[in-house]
């Protein structure tokens, strides 16, 4: 704090006291100032200085930085110089503002267009971007919901569980930053080998690959019109995506085993949108009902009913949405996709439990045919047994094989085009043999009757205790 300063011109003994009193003061002054007052109370206060010697010019000096009410004090100082001091304080007040700002942008790092930082470098603080998170349902006759979210039990018991949380949110991040830019790229005309070779490039650079720490989960899906799921293009597969194809986008990441299992269909015709959000509604309401203690056939009831309340109009003739009844949902375990536990999306499944801090992919397929598929065409998906223990082997080639697959994939999906991008070459006997022999299973894609639409939606999530988390929820789904 600095005091006003009044400096008069005069002769008599009493204005030289006058001046003598006032330079003690202002030498008390500069003392506090120099002591107390930041770097630039004490440069304003050498201007001030300055202004005395050189001419005698009055000058005021409010505390902080407001302007005297009277102008001058006794007729001593200059209007334009206390306008140049109110400016320049107005100056450093706006530098430090956009010093401010500056520090707020050039916190982080931005994502490039297309996508090309890996999202661990994107927040390395660690704090992940977190799903949609919503309060779990209270049944009539329960009370085991309450409370959750603000227990002190359930909040120390979900703290020892973050390091989880966090590996499956960088995947589910790496999941939407891809799908948005792909849908921005996809048109009609591309060939699903294409389609596929993009996502997974993507994703292999955003999830920073890493052998079997981290990586992609399952090959990328993109299943037509009638078949519903397990089809990725093998090597020499023409395949084009039209504007009057339905295709299903299913692809998945991993960090040390925790698996992001995620999906949408893709339309370029509206024609199809009742078929599209019928599937997605559907979907929802799964999500809406899962939960700690919910039953799987409840589930599976609500989700039949919002479905098949949907119809499509197609040439004329309307078709009602019917669930495909032998595809579930399931629940995810650390390096296994499927971990025992199905959700099923019509009535009448089994009356198992959700239990708490279980992680399931909920997924619908809605269907205008039979609402039942098949295996049908060629077999593209494949996956190590993971209960399979030792199994001998003669042929050279399926021992070979079996240790590529082991090294690159362990027990998660797999794909043809990924043992030819890794260099291998004449392997089928050996796959077969490795199928034939129970050591790895094969998935051939799933098919309804031809001429009719399959669509897919699928989203990750985590049952904690305080409450339940959609990671893969994204603006899009």
């Amino acid at each position: 704090m600095s005091a006003a300063v009044v400096n008069n011109v005069g002769d008599s003994k009493s204005d030289e006291k006058h001046r003598g009193d006032e330079d003690l003061k202002n030498e008390i002054d500069d003392l506090n100032v120099n002591s107390t007052a930041p770097e630039s109370a004490q440069k304003k206060k050498n201007k001030k200085k300055k202004k005395k010697a050189g001419g005698g010019k009055g000058s005021v000096n409010v505390p902080d930085g407001t302007e005297a009410e009277n102008g001058l004090v006794n007729g001593g100082g200059s209007a334009n110089d206390q306008l140049e001091e109110a400016e320049e304080e107005k100056e450093e007040g706006s530098k430090k503002k956009k010093n401010k700002k500056k520090k707020k942008k050039s916190s982080g790092k931005a994502q490039t267009n297309p996508p090309s930082i890996p999202i661990v470098d994107l927040f390395p603080d660690g704090n992940f971007p977190e799903g949609e998170v919503c309060e779990y349902k209270i049944k009539n006759d329960s009370r085991t919901a309450v409370n959750r979210m603000t227990s002190a039990e359930k909040k120390a018991l979900e703290m020892s569980y973050d390091d989880m949380y966090k590996e499956i949110r960088i995947g589910a991040e790496v999941h939407r930053t891809t799908r948005k830019y792909f849908q921005t790229w996809v048109k009609p005309g591309m060939t699903t080998t294409e389609m596929c070779n993009m996502i997974e490039d993507m994703n292999r650079v955003l999830i920073k690959e890493d052998g079997l720490k981290a990586g992609l989960a399952f090959p990328t899906g993109c299943s037509l019109n009638h078949c519903a799921a397990h089809y990725t293009p093998n090597a020499g597969d023409k395949t084009i995506i039209t504007k009057d194809d339905v295709c299903k986008i299913d692809y998945g990441v991993h960090i040390n085993g925790r698996v992001i299992d995620c999906a949408f269909t893709l339309t370029f015709n509206p024609k199809f949108d009742n078929l599209v959000e019928a599937v997605r509604a559907a979907t929802n309401t799964g999500i809406r009902e899962a939960g700690i203690d919910a039953r799987l056939n409840e589930i599976g009831e609500a989700i039949q009913e919002t479905m098949e309340s949907y119809e499509l109009e197609l040439d004329g003739k309307t078709y009602q949405i019917k669930p495909i009844r032998n595809l579930n949902g399931h629940s995810i375990a650390p390096y296994r996709i499927h971990a025992g536990k199905t959700v099923p999306i019509v009535k009448g499944g089994e009356m198992e439990i959700m239990e708490e801090n279980e992680v399931y992919a909920i997924e619908t397929f809605g269907s205008t045919g039979k609402g039942f598929v098949h295996d049908d065409m060629e077999t593209s998906h494949y996956m190590k047994n993971y209960d399979v223990g030792h199994i001998p082997l003669r042929l050279t080639k399926s021992k070979h094989l079996l240790n590529v697959i082991n090294q690159n994939f362990g027990t998660l999906a797999f794909c043809r085009r990924w043992l030819d991008r890794l260099g291998e070459t004449k392997y089928l006997m050996a796959l077969k043999d490795l199928c034939d022999k129970g050591i790895v299973d094969p998935y051939p894609p799933l098919c309804d009757v031809k001429g009719s639409y399959t669509a897919q939606f699928e989203h990750t999530i985590v049952l904690r205790p305080t409450c339940k988390e959609i990671v893969t929820r994204g603006d899009d789904y």
